[in-house]
């Protein structure tokens, strides 16, 4: 798709003002959805060659960084902050390409865990290097900027989480 030989978000930010009032959220919100829109299509294209998405990734790391080598299904969906049908699906998808196994925790059978198979770690780290190669889709920022900006979401997110208390 070509690109406009304007900026669409700006021009609506003039328009906005014109007709609405203040645009520097609008203008903000709805830039930081085309971000979104704009790094997730290149991380997705990045892992793409090793036969995952970026959402499946992120499972395949999560599961890496595993004290014990398996997580509930459960602890995943929290931790990734998606519904737990959004979770199933992936694991099952990952099961089903051979790269998680999932089996019924034997000290609580109604938790289902799931664990990464020698394949799935062959995968996450191809996937881990085209990643790192791409700069996580941020190349056009240096890290200082990188860090800038993290801070500055960190404060839309505090929703999230908890801040750890002073002292």
């Amino acid at each position: 798709m070509p690109g406009l030989d304007f900026d669409p978000i700006e021009r609506a930010g003039e328009l906005w003002e014109k007709h609405v009032g203040p645009a520097d959220s609008m203008r903000l919100a709805t830039s930081l959805m085309r971000v979104h829109q704009l790094v997730l299509a290149e991380l997705d294209a990045a892992v793409r060659p090793h036969g995952i998405t970026f959402a499946r990734f992120e499972v395949l790391r999560l599961l890496s960084f595993s004290s014990r080598g398996s997580l509930p299904l459960s602890k995943i969906g929290q931790r990734l902050m998606v519904h737990p049908t959004s979770v199933t699906n992936v694991i099952d998808r990952l099961t089903a390409d051979g790269l998680v196994d999932r089996e019924v925790d034997s000290t609580d059978r109604r938790r289902v865990l799931a664990s990464l198979t020698e394949e799935g770690r062959t995968v996450l780290d191809a996937a881990t290097e085209s990643l790192m190669r791409i700069d996580f889709g941020l190349h056009a920022l240096p890290a200082e900027q990188q860090r800038a900006a993290f801070e500055i979401l960190r404060i839309l997110r505090t929703t999230d989480f908890e801040e750890p208390s002073a002292g």
